[in-house]
C-alpha cells in the first residue's frame, strides 16, 4: 500500500511537470487544443444545412470534434511526444531514477486529462455560442458523457503509449501518426455524416474506437430523434462501452509488452 501511495504521489508531481512542459510548447498547445476549434469555425461556417429534422451539420460536427479531441489529446499526442522523448534520452534518464515506472504513465495520463478537458470546454463553449449546440439537460446524458469520456480517454491514452514504439524516430513520429488520425476522422463520421459514407468505409471504421466515440457524443449532444439516422437505427450505448473497454485492454497489453525506454 505504501508503494502504491508513493507511486501515485510521484505520478501526481510528474503530471504537474508534464502540464508545465506542455504549456511551454506553444506549437503543441495550438495544435492539440486550438486546432479543433479552428476546424469547428471553418466547417461549421461553410456547412450549416440541416442533415436531419432540427439537426444542422454544425451541431453534428461539434459532437464529432469532441470525440476526435479525445483521440488527439491521447493517442496522437502521446504517440508523437514519447518517441521524441526517447530520442532525446529523456526516457533513458527517467528509467535510471528511483521513480516507479507507473508514475511516468500516471503523469502522462494527467497531462492528457488536462489538455482533453481544455479542448472539450472550448468546443462546448464555441459550439453552443455560435453553432447551435444544445447542452444536455437530462442527467442520463451527462452520465453517459462521463463514462464515454473516461473510457475514450483511457483507450486513447494506452493506445498512444502502445503505438509510440512504432515510429523509428521522434522526427518521423508526426509523419507516421498524423495521417492515421486524419484518415480515421474521415472514416469515422467526424467530417461527414457517417450513414452517408460507403458501406466498406463504415465497416472499416467500426473496428476502431473513434467511430464509437463519435456515435456516443451524438447521443449526448444531438436530439434523441437522430437515433433513426444512425446505421443501426440507434445509438448502441452498450456496444460503445464494450468496444472501448476491449480496446483499452488490448492497448494496455500491447503497451506493456512493447514499450521501449530507449531506442535500440
Amino acid at each position: 500500500m505504501s508503494r502504491l501511495l508513493q507511486a501515485l504521489r510521484i505520478g501526481a508531481n510528474r503530471g504537474i511537470l508534464e502540464i508545465k512542459q506542455f504549456n511551454r510548447a506553444r506549437e503543441a498547445v495550438v495544435f492539440t487544443i486550438a486546432f479543433p476549434v479552428i476546424l469547428l469555425f471553418i466547417f461549421g461556417s461553410i456547412f450549416d444545412d440541416e442533415i436531419a429534422p432540427s439537426v444542422t451539420f454544425s451541431q453534428y460536427f461539434v459532437a464529432g470534434m469532441i470525440a476526435s479531441g479525445l483521440v488527439n489529446s491521447g493517442f496522437q499526442n502521446l504517440a508523437i511526444t514519447i518517441p521524441m522523448e526517447r530520442d532525446s534520452g529523456a526516457l533513458k534518464r527517467l528509467r535510471g531514477t528511483p521513480m516507479p515506472i507507473s508514475s511516468y504513465f500516471i503523469g502522462k495520463s494527467i497531462q492528457v486529462a488536462y489538455s482533453m478537458s481544455l479542448q472539450i470546454v472550448l468546443l462546448l463553449l464555441f459550439g453552443s455560442l455560435f453553432f447551435g449546440l444544445e447542452i444536455p439537460s437530462a442527467g442520463a446524458k451527462w452520465i453517459a458523457f462521463a463514462w464515454i469520456v473516461l473510457l475514450g480517454s483511457l483507450s486513447a491514452t494506452v493506445l498512444g503509449i502502445a503505438f509510440s514504439s512504432v515510429p523509428k524516430s521522434g522526427r518521423a513520429a508526426s509523419a507516421v501518426v498524423s495521417p492515421i488520425v486524419i484518415i480515421l476522422q474521415f472514416f469515422s463520421g467526424v467530417f461527414f455524416v457517417f450513414s452517408q459514407l460507403p458501406g466498406w468505409m463504415q465497416q472499416f471504421a467500426a473496428i476502431f474506437p473513434l467511430k464509437w466515440l463519435t456515435q456516443g457524443m451524438r447521443y449526448v449532444f444531438l436530439p434523441d430523434s437522430f437515433a433513426t439516422q444512425e446505421v443501426a437505427g440507434g445509438f448502441e450505448l452498450g456496444k460503445i462501452a464494450l468496444i472501448l473497454a476491449v480496446w483499452t485492454i488490448i492497448g494496455s497489453f500491447i503497451a506493456i509488452k512493447t514499450f521501449k525506454w530507449m531506442r535500440k
